[in-house]
Order: C-alpha cells, then sequence, then structure tokens
C-alpha cells in the first residue's frame, strides 16, 4: 500500500501522458499551419498573376484572350480542372516535391482565368468581397477546427450540392437566366460554407493517420488544395451579390 503515497510510482505515467500529448498537439498545430500557409500563398499567387494578366483593363493580355474567339480561353479555363483530377487520382503516385509544383501551377492557371474579374468588377468591390470572404473563411475554419460536433455526415450532403450546382451552372449556360444566377450564388456561397467547416475537421483527422509517414507532406498540400477551392468558389460567388461592375 505505499505505493499509493509515493509521488515516484504515480508522477512517471502523468508526464509521459502529459508529453505525448503537448507533442501531438505540437504536431497538428505545425500541420495544419503548414496546410494554411500553403492555400494562403496560392490564394495569393492567383491573386498577384490575375491582377498582372488583366493590367489595362480593355487592352490588356486577358482581354485579348478572353474577349476574341480563339482556343486559348477555353484551355485556360478548363486547365485548372485538370491539375486538381491529377493530383487527386494521382497523389499516391506523386513525389511531395512534384505535388507541390503541381499546386504552384494550379494557382497560376486559376490566377490567368479568374482575371477577367478586374475586367468586370470595380476594384474596391472585390477587395470588399475579398475581405468578406476572409472573414467568413476565418470564422468558419475555426469553427470546423474547434467544434466537437462530428461533421462527417454533412459531407456527403455538401458534395451532392456541390454536384448539382455545377448541373445547374451548366444548364444556365443555355438558359441565361439572371434570377437563376443569382440563385445559384446563393446556394454557391452556403454550399462552400458549409465545406470550408467540413474539409477544416477532415483536414485536422486526416493528421492523425498520417502523422510521421511519407505521406505527411502530401496530405498538406491536398488539404491546401481543398481549402482553396473553398475559398476561391465562396468568393467567386459572393463578388456575385457584393460586386459593383465597371
Amino acid at each position: 500500500m505505499a505505493n499509493w503515497s509515493d509521488p515516484r510510482t504515480t508522477a512517471a505515467p502523468i508526464t509521459r501522458n502529459r508529453t505525448t500529448d503537448m507533442a501531438r498537439d505540437a504536431g497538428l498545430r505545425s500541420y495544419m499551419l503548414s496546410v494554411y500557409n500553403y492555400m494562403a500563398s496560392g490564394v495569393l499567387l492567383t491573386g498577384i498573376v490575375a491582377l498582372l494578366f488583366s493590367w489595362g483593363g480593355d487592352t490588356s493580355p486577358a482581354a485579348a484572350v478572353f474577349y476574341q474567339p480563339g482556343l486559348l480561353k477555353y484551355l485556360i479555363i478548363f486547365s485548372p480542372l485538370i491539375f486538381v483530377m491529377v493530383l487527386g487520382f494521382g497523389i499516391n503516385r506523386l513525389s511531395t516535391g512534384a505535388a507541390q509544383g503541381l499546386f504552384w501551377a494550379f494557382a497560376a492557371i486559376m490566377g490567368l482565368s479568374m482575371s477577367t474579374i478586374f475586367l468586370r468588377y470595380t476594384g474596391p468591390s472585390i477587395a470588399l468581397t475579398f475581405f468578406a470572404t476572409a472573414t467568413a473563411f476565418l470564422s468558419l475554419s475555426l469553427y470546423g477546427y474547434t467544434t466537437k460536433r462530428d461533421l462527417t455526415g454533412f459531407g456527403t450532403f455538401l458534395i451532392m450540392g456541390v454536384v448539382g450546382l455545377i448541373v445547374a451552372s451548366l444548364l444556365n449556360l443555355f438558359f441565361q437566366s439572371g434570377m437563376f444566377s443569382l440563385v445559384i450564388s446563393a446556394v454557391g456561397v452556403l454550399l462552400f460554407a458549409g465545406l470550408t467547416a467540413y474539409d477544416t475537421q477532415r483536414i485536422k483527422a486526416m493528421y492523425f493517420q498520417v502523422a510521421g509517414t511519407d505521406f505527411a507532406g502530401k496530405a498538406v498540400i491536398m488539404g491546401a488544395l481543398s481549402l482553396y477551392l473553398d475559398f476561391v468558389n465562396m468568393f467567386q460567388f459572393l463578388l456575385s451579390f457584393l460586386g459593383n461592375r465597371d
């Protein structure tokens, strides 16, 4: 019975558990910080490329490409989808360095694709929408990171909603309905707001599966890509409401 009052017999297990928990928390923070850094750097690269490509307004390279007939504009528009598919389906065969390179190339191509927003909307309204999106994104991502509620069940619903949103957007290319476009934008904002929280929780959970493995670096890239897509899509849909046209 003497062992119950001997601090040497109880202190060691508590110290080990506390040390393990602290190491795990530090690793998780480092992992999530890397995800956010890649995501934010990708958004920054996209913005810089978009701004430079549209510099000059109607005389800019963006105007020359997107306001004139030709295949180049379609190549720029659909190229980001190819990068996403390569990263999504080929991540297991890619090295971490190759995944990083594809992520930066994707962000740059997205900048070319999104350059037209600087031709259609005023600079102040773009800035306002960006900061509104950033505020919403940070709040939603923080919720996804800290909540104890399991958001897995919402994931299937949200992904199905995105598929429906894509179908509706394609249909509206033929109908050209302004009201339908606003409905699509409103639904898009809500869907990608939900996906921001869901993806953050999913990325956090992924850490405990890949920590200490060779896949950890690639998991950071895929996590950054998911949050990047959530941010950019939410920004574009929100711009439909807050953007002022030239």
